[in-house]
């Protein structure tokens, strides 16, 4: 999947646009019901959603401005708006979550060439602003699989799996509680190594079962192991 920002906005206006589909079929038992996150609701994840747009129009305002604003006034504040927001009804979080939308895009396109070799300080530190646009995907695509609403990782587009598996494989090279293990695409000789590659197990499957249990969200009961045995454990993916 490229990187270069603009050309992944197509990706996030798909992503979006699937992901209010999804929203639009639910009611209110359906909000309130439990998401994939444990003490969430789906009212959580979609309050959640809402504001990690504005978080990201923050970041985007200030690689463009050059003023140092913060993604979330702070960690405190970031949690009371998504308590404050996840009792709401259906109608009132979808169109919150289409709101959020649009204003993150139009941050997007008010962005001058320039202004995306900035770096700007996000929720765990700073961040090329350039990466912004991939950010902002890879929550949409994660967050409508908490959902538990029937989108699984398996309706990842391969480009976005691909690269978030190899993301997460390089993450995980630099975390010394990483298990060593070698991941290998189904079908593909390519390989990604995480630690000492020998006698190390090799995990076998598509990049979405690969990328979504290396981040929690599947069990990798797909996956296969080579030698037979039980799979590596990654450490939590934050």
């Amino acid at each position: 999947m490229t990187s270069d920002p603009l050309l992944l906005t197509g990706a996030v206006d798909d992503a979006m646009a699937q992901l209010l589909g999804t929203v639009a079929g639910f009611g209110a038992a359906e909000v309130a019901g439990p998401s994939l996150l444990p003490g969430w609701t789906r009212g959580h994840v979609l309050t959640h959603l809402a504001r990690n747009a504005d978080g990201f129009v923050n970041l985007l305002t200030a690689a463009r401005t050059g003023e140092p604003i913060p993604m979330y006034a702070s960690p405190e504040a970031r949690a009371a708006d998504i308590e404050a927001g996840a009792d709401r009804g259906p109608a009132d979080l979808l169109d919150d979550l289409r709101r959020s939308s649009e204003r993150f895009a139009a941050a997007v396109e008010a962005m001058p060439v320039e202004a995306w070799a900035a770096t700007v300080q996000a929720r765990r530190g700073p961040w090329p602003a350039a990466t912004l646009v991939w950010g902002r995907l890879r929550e949409i695509e994660v967050h409508h699989v908490d959902l538990a609403a029937g989108y699984r990782p398996a309706g990842w587009p391969e480009a976005f799996a691909q690269r978030l598996l190899h993301e997460v494989a390089t993450g995980l090279a630099d975390n010394p509680d990483a298990p060593a293990m070698v991941l290998r695409f189904d079908g593909v000789r390519h390989e990604l190594v995480v630690g000492d590659p020998e006698g190390a197990p090799m995990v076998t499957g598509s990049a979405p079962e690969l990328a979504a249990w290396l981040i929690g969200r599947s069990g990798g009961e797909v996956l296969t192991v080579t030698p037979d045995g039980p799979l590596p454990t990654p450490p939590e993916w934050i």
